[in-house]
């Protein structure tokens, strides 16, 4: 995609707004119509002013000066009916617009993070994604809803009292928009460092919500640090630094308002000036120059609006240009344009890693992963031990694809895993991960989570061969409990269990346990390892487990070390060995 040669935080870079508003155009053209009406509406009125003033006013029959003042009277209601249904019906249409465009806008952006591969969040605090899904949508609401409305409506009504000044007072006016190019030359120039600052604003309203969202996230672990004060401190320190942006901003804004008021204050006055000497002087009517008093407020007040809606118009386009960078964004992770199809066999999925060589984009010079070379049959039980990381989290993140391996290649089924959908190769695996994930909704849709569309009775099948039915039911509300955000409702343990049920409902050939039972008592331990072995009739499975206790059943236990194979076989032979897993089992077993 092309890069916008527009400055940072310019106006034109609202026309990445375009393609959200394009779907609306028709609302779009019916809100000019209405807006160009109301506009037309108030440049009529000091028309009819100058009739009432020169033709109700000057009669000299008292009975003919009160019909003539009824006459324009009503026409001067008339324009102000106009005006108030024009108006009306233009705020209508583009408030609807502001709240649309930007529900679009948000949709866009939240659906495309979330097929973002793990590396963007490498980079990417969620904090910052959060402050672009509402702060800076919510300034482009503000510019679509109302400023860019009022703008366009006040420039027509700027242009055209300015084109009727001009024609009723040509030699006046010619000298004022002389004067006024004085203004609009400094104005750009400072607004400029409006620019800058207003994009700088935003920015660290950003850090103050990523660190908000790190820091509320890990609540736990900052209250048994008695971490409050730091933390409370490190944020007020953010929005301090935000404060004084704003503040920065807020003068510069200020002056250039003030600049624009004073100097086209100025500027109209002197025409005013002008006018009134004509009058005195018997070379205009005193309709003609109330006609001209009410143009020249007009005109000045619509450059004081544009003032403030030009303010507004570079904060919303330091706002889009943060959007658009999320939205343009690729990730390196696709599914292919003519992806492949592979079967679901009730045997389980062959797996094969083929000299797989893999780096961390954040960790560059480090192999996660060195020429590793795995074949798994279908339905066998396969084990990944070894020290932290030794790459054995690595091997499920590949096998997911959430990153692609620099060299080599894995095949599901005796299909690259580059050429299936990622719908596919991800509906073929499911996952039970050491920190089980438990959303803030009921229990029925936690679990429900691993298949949509599955019925209660299947969900409570599911719970039951996770041992989880029993605590779910005693709960105030059973499977209709809420949870809390992250579970803090339950236990590690019925966390687990959760996350347990929700694999199992899956029913996927491929199940991927990485320290499932990590979070249990012996007891439930017990209980969720024989439902797992269950879960596991039928699939193929890789364990991840740092408990060697929990994986001596399995048919094949492979022993990494610094991203590589070191060992393979079953826990007798590889104990018989005398190896690296050898001395580990001794530790273990011997606590």
């Amino acid at each position: 995609m092309a890069t916008s040669t527009a400055p940072k935080g310019a106006p034109r870079s609202l026309s990445g707004l375009v393609p959200f508003l394009w779907p609306y155009r028709g609302r779009i053209a019916l809100a000019l119509l209405f807006l160009v009406m109301a506009a037309v509406a108030t440049l009529v009125f000091p028309v009819a002013l100058r009739s009432l003033i020169d033709g109700g006013l000057v009669a000299t029959d008292k009975g003919a000066q009160v019909m003539a003042l009824r006459e324009h009277f009503l026409a001067l209601f008339a324009v102000a009916v106009a005006l108030g249904l024009f108006s009306a019906a233009r705020f209508y249409m583009v408030s609807w617009l502001g709240e649309r465009v930007t529900a679009d806008l948000r949709n866009a952006v939240y659906g495309h993070v979330l097929r973002q591969s793990p590396e963007f969040f490498e980079t990417t605090q969620t904090g910052e994604v959060l402050s672009r899904l509402t702060a800076d949508t919510t300034l482009v609401q503000t510019v679509v809803g109302s400023s860019l409305s009022m703008g366009l409506r006040n420039a027509v009504m700027g242009v055209g009292a300015l084109a009727m000044l001009v024609w009723t007072n040509p030699y006046v006016m010619v000298q004022v928009l002389g004067i006024l190019v004085l203004v609009v030359l400094p104005s750009a120039w400072f607004g400029r460092r409006v620019r800058r600052l207003s994009r700088a604003s935003q920015d660290r309203v950003a850090d103050s919500s990523a660190i908000a969202a790190e820091v509320l996230n890990a609540i736990p672990v900052v209250q048994s640090y008695t971490a409050e004060s730091r933390e409370s401190a490190r944020f007020d320190a953010s929005t301090g630094s935000a404060f004084q942006t704003a503040v920065r901003r807020t003068r510069a804004r200020s002056v250039l308002v003030a600049f624009i008021i004073i100097a086209t204050s100025a500027a109209l006055l002197w025409g005013l000036y002008q006018g009134t000497q004509a009058v005195l002087s018997g070379r205009i009517t005193a309709g003609h120059l109330g006609q001209t008093v009410v143009y020249v407020i007009i005109l000045a007040s619509a450059f004081a609006v544009l003032g403030e809606v030009y303010g507004d118009l570079l904060r919303a386009a330091g706002a889009t240009e943060r959007l658009m960078e999320l939205l343009h964004s690729r990730s390196p992770i696709v599914s292919p344009p003519n992806p492949a199809e592979v079967q679901v066999t009730r045997s389980g999925s062959a797996i094969n890693f083929e000299a797989v060589t893999f780096h961390y984009p954040s960790r560059p010079t480090q192999a996660a992963l060195s020429d590793f070379t795995l074949a798994v049959r279908p339905g066998e039980t396969v084990a990944l031990v070894g020290a932290s990381g030794a790459g054995k989290s690595t091997v499920f993140q590949l096998l997911l694809r959430f990153y692609d391996p620099a060299s080599g290649g894995i095949r599901l089924d005796g299909v690259a895993t580059r050429d299936l959908a990622l719908a596919d190769l991800r509906q073929h695996i499911g996952i039970v991960p050491q920190d089980a994930v438990i959303f803030s909704t009921s229990a029925l849709e936690n679990i429900r989570y691993g298949r949509p569309e599955a019925t209660d009775e299947e969900v409570q099948s599911a719970a039951r061969a996770a041992f989880a039915h029993e605590f779910i039911s005693a709960l105030p509300e059973g499977y209709a409990t809420f949870l809390g955000e992250r579970g803090v409702r339950l236990s590690g343990g019925q966390r687990q269990r959760i996350a347990i049920a929700r694999a199992m409902l899956k029913n996927p050939p491929l199940l991927l346990l990485d320290e499932a039972t990590s979070a249990l008592d012996a007891e439930s331990e017990r209980m969720v390892q024989a439902a797992l072995e269950s879960a596991m009739q039928g699939r193929t499975t890789l364990v991840i487990a740092h408990r060697l206790a929990t994986v001596q059943k399995a048919d094949r236990i492979v022993v990494l070390d610094h991203g590589r194979i070191v060992e393979q076989g079953t826990h007798d032979t590889l104990v018989a060995a005398n190896g690296i897993y050898a001395r580990l089992a001794a530790l273990q077993f011997a606590a």
